[in-house]
């Protein structure tokens, strides 16, 4: 006898069946959804219900409480997580609703929990300032490439792909500006700081020369030993080699320097409509997150040093 299609556990199946044949998803993914659709039948079996006809928006919103409190067999889950299970959830009953299994998609005013922001991780500025220090050890050419880099990275708070991708004819070094290429082909001109100059200027007269000549002759402003453009993977790979030579912790990445160069703004007076600029956020919502850093440190400060913070 044919098995009933409505049946939550062959829904699932078949579900299944349809995210790896026809939409192909990663093996990781799928491997995900099955866990947490398999849970859910494991919920409704729980409470009586056997076809998705019999599936209410109360059956779901129930699953995705379930999902953030645990039980005894399942610890509680993060909002990312829960999250994925529900998306997992609608996906399936809206198949369903395509596969005319039901009229209804009783998921859809089901939304997934909102991840909670996480601050972004700065860094001191001693410890900028060591980072930076380290990077020239010896005076080669690598060293002071390595340096620019870096300077560029703290001085403009530049994203990675936007560092490794200027041109020479993108730093006016007269004005003191850079032109970045960021998200979208966005373009801004920002500042650049009076050291990532110096930087800058001791690479091209000391270093760069000898790395084109290297290769073919490239534009761009950072090379690699064979003469050619300077990956991302490469700058990575150079930050985390110096930062372990100043004795910084491995999880420094070139957005630690991004943050940081955004929150010793905000800590020094800057307007946050300013640094949105600077750092080419399309929203200051999304700046404001560093505001929450500097509230912090302002709170702790306050503290400490106020006679009548604490009774």
């Amino acid at each position: 006898m044919r098995a009933d299609p409505t049946r939550i556990d062959r829904l699932v199946s078949t579900y299944l069946d349809h995210l790896t044949v026809e939409r192909g998803l990663a093996a990781n993914t799928l491997l995900s959804y099955r866990r947490d659709l398999r849970r859910y039948a494991e919920h409704l079996a729980g409470v009586g219900v056997q076809t998705v006809a019999d599936v209410g928006e109360g059956n779901v919103s129930a699953f995705l409480a379930a999902l953030r409190e645990g039980s005894e067999e399942h610890p509680p889950l993060s909002a990312s997580s829960a999250a994925r299970a529900v998306v997992a959830v609608r996906g399936m009953h809206r198949f369903a609703v395509r596969e005319g299994l039901v009229s209804d998609d009783v998921s859809r005013n089901v939304h997934p929990p909102a991840a909670a922001k996480r601050l972004p991780k700065s860094i001191p500025l001693e410890d900028v300032e060591r980072l930076l220090d380290a990077a020239v050890r010896e005076e080669t050419p690598l060293a002071l490439r390595d340096r620019v880099l870096l300077e560029l990275l703290y001085g403009t708070g530049a994203r990675i792909s936007e560092a490794v991708g200027l041109a020479v004819d993108d730093l006016d070094r007269s004005a003191g500006t850079a032109l970045l290429r960021g998200k979208g082909g966005k373009q801004r001109i920002v500042p650049v700081g009076s050291y990532a100059v110096r930087a800058v200027e001791q690479y091209l007269v000391r270093a760069r020369p000898s790395l084109v000549a290297a290769g073919r002759g490239s534009h761009m402003l950072l090379l690699n030993a064979r003469g050619g453009p300077l990956t991302r993977q490469s700058a990575w790979a150079i930050l985390r080699t110096v930062a372990a030579r100043a004795g910084l912790p491995e999880t420094i990445s070139p957005h630690t320097l991004r943050h940081s160069f955004a929150t010793h703004l905000l800590d020094g007076g800057a307007d946050v409509r300013v640094v949105q600029e600077l750092l080419g956020h399309a929203s200051v919502a999304t700046t404001q997150l560093y505001t929450m850093v500097t509230v912090d440190r302002l709170r702790e400060v306050y503290a400490t040093a106020h006679p009548r913070a604490l009774g």
